[in-house]
């Protein structure tokens, strides 16, 4: 019996903070768990990036992890990688996680292959959060010096974020935003 090639995904999504260790793999086990609650599991691909280069490889952030779990999600293993200027062509939207990323972000755009697309591609994760975005608030804090009450205040504004985000990953599949 053969089986059948994967389809590939309709669209395609990656956070990218400093290291890629804390609040941008987070982002991509909140996401990846609201997609499958919502059956959009399957048409959309999720990964994470970091803007630096030295966590490349290794795991995430045990307090990110143990946030993760404490807030009932199963985050599997993780290696970090760095964002490149060529990432930009197999990704729908870029998210950064606060301005600073998203500064870092336009400057690798200039060097994508289609920088225009590449710009247009950049988002803040914040933006996604209409709480957020009334309060001027957008950026998500890095919560690496922090304790862990830094990690679950992280959680918990990606969660809200990733909750708009579903409604925006809906408009661009061509899905009401309450099915």
């Amino acid at each position: 019996m053969k089986s059948s090639p994967a389809t590939e995904p309709e669209l395609r999504v990656c956070f990218v903070c400093s290291g890629n260790i804390c609040r941008s793999p987070a982002a991509e086990v909140v996401l990846k768990q609201l997609l499958a609650e919502h059956g959009l599991a399957e048409r959309v691909a999720v990964d994470s990036a970091g803007t630096g280069d030295w966590h490349v490889g290794q795991d995430m952030d045990r307090r990110s992890r143990a946030s993760l779990v404490t807030g009932r999600y199963s985050p599997l293993v993780h290696r970090a990688r760095q964002f490149q200027p060529g990432n930009f062509g197999h990704r729908d939207l870029v998210i950064a996680l606060d301005s600073g990323h998203q500064r870092h972000l336009l400057e690798l755009a200039a060097a994508a292959p289609d920088p225009r697309a590449a710009t247009e591609s950049i988002r803040l994760l914040r933006s996604f959060d209409p709480i957020a975005v009334q309060a001027g608030e957008l950026d998500v804090p890095d919560p690496y010096y922090d304790e862990a009450d830094g990690f679950r205040t992280v959680l918990v504004q990606i969660e809200r974020a990733c909750t708009g985000l579903i409604a925006e990953i809906r408009t661009r599949l061509g899905r009401p935003a309450n099915r």
